[in-house]
């Protein structure tokens, strides 16, 4: 055994079976949150039924990153369901937790991805989170966009290219939800360069953040010009 993970599947089921299956106090979920292996904190955020304090919200974020895909991807359902109940949402909103939201929406795991730009989409009327997430998600895709941009895509599997396309693309999907907050000259220029991009799924991205109304006229024309594309997914926004 190494960190609660078995080489063996079956095995790895039989162990998260039995964790799921034993009673556990609400503190007991939080200890095995912070210390647990693999299998324990997964299932110990799978069955977390609400969030009472900032405290317990900063546990189940830091568990976010860093971690193994299956305890990433089990915190990122929960985040998604509790940051879309008002109840829960105020405990989430510490400036502790917003690099770890930032970090997440670029996970390797597009579920994640996925949960996460879910999740804080709720933000979206957080001054102060807006302010941080949104300049440092600006900042992280135009870095992005720099390493991906003069890439020849060709299906040659280059894993580093590759990656920081699948990057890319859901920096973009996060800008979509937070275009209004996004400072508009960053903004703009991530468009601009993005829409030229020969992989298809960043202009499918960059097409779909372009079905907003912006009165730019050159950004109206990028936006034509997306619609012509040679690609069904991108020429259909």
């Amino acid at each position: 055994m190494n960190n609660g993970y078995y080489e063996n599947s079956e095995e790895n089921f039989k162990q998260a079976l039995k964790f799921y299956e034993c009673e556990y106090s609400r503190k007991e979920l939080f200890e095995l949150l912070r210390n647990g292996n693999i299998a324990q904190k997964q299932i110990a955020a799978l069955k977390l039924e609400n969030i009472t304090s900032k405290d317990e919200a900063h546990i189940l974020v830091s568990n976010l990153t860093g971690q193994d895909g299956k305890i990433r991807e089990a915190v990122s359902m929960k985040l998604s369901e509790f940051m879309n109940n008002e109840k829960f949402l105020p405990y989430f909103q510490v400036p502790e937790n917003y690099p770890l939201f930032l970090e997440a929406v670029t996970d390797i795991n597009g579920n994640i991805c996925r949960n996460i730009i879910n999740a804080v989409k709720n933000l979206k009327n957080n001054q102060e989170f807006c302010k941080y997430f949104c300049n440092a998600l600006a900042d992280l895709t135009l870095k992005l966009v720099d390493a991906v941009e003069k890439t020849v895509f060709c299906g040659d599997g280059n894993y580093k290219v590759n990656k920081q396309a699948f990057k890319l693309y859901w920096c973009l999907e996060t800008i979509y939800e937070f275009y209004d907050k996004t400072d508009f000259s960053k903004l703009k220029e991530i468009i601009k360069r993005a829409s030229k991009i020969g992989e298809y799924t960043i202009r499918e991205k960059t097409a779909k953040i372009l079905t907003h109304e912006f009165e730019d006229t050159e950004l109206q024309e990028i936006k034509k010009s997306l619609q012509k594309d040679t690609n069904y997914y991108v020429r259909r926004y």
